[in-house]
């Protein structure tokens, strides 16, 4: 069947211009590097195939959050949502964490999800605090409306970031929004956002020329431990 742009044009919403965000490079507790880029609509196809898998994990909430994530993305790949973006996080290639979120406005970022595929090195954690980097600093924003769907996410971003309460409903179902303002990002961002740049030219050329998916077996273990779901 032909492609109807004209029709198409009218189904996909406009977006704002957003910034791009810098890659970085975090050391991780283990000693390992590990870097944080957006990427590209065209890259989403690859990120799903690490993230179909973990949709049927029950454990810590894993199955909902995954599950939205791979919906927000394809929405993103398919033109069905507005002004979202994706960051990754990789070591030596191999994709092991990443946030999506949205601009609401130009003022307000409403953030998505934060999903690690490899526990205990504080991936998530790093990635949460990229993903606030790049609405206050790099799209200018003045607040992130931000909710959790985990206890472990509770504790992460209320409690860690000591986000302030609202009754402004979360377009992830309803919740009521926590917010970072600008003022409470700049307050603690030397505590909890880390990361250098540039990235050296090899490190980062590693990462861009392919992102490795590992195996579900490996992920399973990962997440779920050595006996599995």
């Amino acid at each position: 069947m032909p492609f109807d742009m004209e029709l198409e044009s009218k189904l996909r919403p406009p977006e704002l211009p957003m910034a791009p965000y810098p890659p970085k490079l975090i050391t991780l507790a283990n000693g390992k590097h590990m870097v944080v880029r957006e990427i590209t609509r065209d890259e989403v196809p690859r990120v799903l195939e690490a993230v179909r898998p973990i949709t049927t994990y029950e454990r810590d909430y894993y199955d909902i959050v995954a599950s939205r994530v791979y919906a927000e993305l394809l929405a993103w790949y398919r033109w069905r949502i507005v002004n979202e973006f994706c960051l990754i996080a990789q070591i030596e290639g191999m994709l092991v964490g990443l946030v999506n979120s949205r601009m609401l406005n130009a003022k307000t970022g409403m953030s998505l999800h934060t999903l690690t595929t490899d526990r205990g090195l504080r991936i998530g954690s790093h990635m949460f605090a990229a993903k606030m980097e790049h609405h206050i600093e790099y799209l200018n924003q003045e607040e992130v409306l931000i909710v959790a769907e985990s206890p472990i996410g509770f504790r992460r971003w209320m409690i860690e970031y000591g986000l302030e309460p609202t009754d402004i409903p979360h377009e992830l179902g309803g919740a009521p929004s926590f917010r970072l303002s600008k003022e409470l990002y700049y307050a603690t961002k030397d505590r909890l956002v880390v990361g250098d740049r540039p990235v050296p030219k090899d490190i980062l050329d590693q990462a861009l020329d392919e992102i490795i998916v590992v195996d579900e077996k490996t992920v399973a273990e990962k997440i779920c431990g050595v006996k599995g779901r």
